[in-house]
């Protein structure tokens, strides 16, 4: 038999059922023996059966395609984040078509009102320039989980880490080996900057409560998250003030622009200056000296993302908006511990 020509048919032929039963083991239905259930299993498995999914979700009114819209995919995190929102969606028969924002206000207005609504069943989004109101204000009802810090107040399922503690985390650990000059690289102060605001809040957080000094000369400020910017802002913290012996970088691509620079100009890592970051992205494993982070759980959060959206999408809840906080974890590498 041709074995991409298998259809309910053949299946159900020789598993000696109807075609409505196969359908129902199929489609996951409950109401089948589990005798029946094993018997239609087993010829899937021997015919090599595989559903037309695309004729299912046109009878149902479906495309089966789901969005993740990111900020920037350069962005490893984003990456690595992608592929596991891509992992989930494909246990549940989806296609996810991913589309970059750029953190603009007009793109992700546009993927907020809906300009692809006829290509998906659901979205999930990471807004950095639209308000809680401007969500608020959105009129297409394609379901919708928002990712990230940016957004919140109930007007979508939202799963989120809480920054605060991880950065007072990342934080302590530096001031726990007795270190007392504590920079933060990664302050903004524009009106997307809320990752920058609850960062920079858990690391003062953390200095308070240690009775280390607050000095503002410590906080550089960098316009984005990348490695050049990472390594311009260390340069500039050694140029300008007193010499620090730790740095919390607010992303892990910040981090290993400042490590370059701390290199570059001769300082050891850990020994003169310890360095962490955030994120836990892979490069990061791999550095000279491997790279001290906070490590949110990825995998978790498209996990809850794809499950959440698959939820609304099925119309099985129609609960209000929820907030769901995933796990972090402080991962301690050489970058501090060498």
């Amino acid at each position: 038999m041709d074995r991409s020509r298998v259809g309910l048919k053949d299946v159900a032929r020789l598993a000696g059922v109807s075609v409505k039963t196969v359908s129902n083991v199929v489609n996951g239905y409950v109401h089948v023996t589990p005798a029946t259930r094993t018997r239609v299993e087993a010829a899937i498995k021997e015919l090599n059966y595989r559903p037309n999914l695309s004729a299912r979700n046109l009878r149902q009114g479906r495309t089966g395609i789901i969005a993740l819209a990111v900020p920037e995919l350069d962005i490893p995190y984003f990456a690595e984040l992608a592929h596991f929102v891509v992992a989930c969606a494909e246990e549940r028969g989806l296609t996810v078509l991913i589309d970059q924002t750029g953190a603009t206000r007009e793109r992700e207005q546009l993927v907020a009102e809906g300009f692809r609504a006829h290509l998906i069943d659901g979205l999930i989004f990471s807004p950095l320039a639209l308000t809680a109101d401007d969500l608020a204000a959105r009129v297409d009802d394609t379901p919708m989980v928002l990712l990230g810090e940016r957004v919140s107040g109930g007007t979508a399922d939202h799963i989120v880490v809480d920054n605060v503690a991880a950065a007072r985390d990342a934080t302590l650990h530096l001031a726990s080996l007795g270190r007392r000059r504590i920079a933060a690289i990664g302050a903004q102060d524009d009106a997307v900057a809320e990752t920058s605001r609850l960062r920079l809040a858990g690391y003062r957080q953390a200095l308070k409560e240690t009775g280390l000094p607050r000095d503002d000369r410590l906080v550089v400020p960098v316009e984005a998250y990348h490695r050049a910017d990472g390594a311009r802002a260390m340069a500039a913290l050694l140029d300008s003030g007193p010499m620090p012996d730790a740095v919390f970088c607010f992303n892990d691509l910040l981090a290993l622009g400042a490590l370059r620079t701390l290199l570059e100009r001769g300082h050891s890592v850990p020994g003169e200056v310890a360095l962490a970051g955030f994120d836990d992205i892979e490069d990061g494993r791999y550095g000279t000296p491997t790279l001290t982070t906070i490590s949110p759980d990825k995998q978790a959060i498209a996990r809850q993302a794809v499950d959440l959206l698959a939820d609304r999408m099925a119309k099985s809840s129609q609960a209000e908006a929820r907030e769901i906080h995933v796990a972090y974890r402080l991962v301690i590498r050489e970058s501090t511990n060498g």
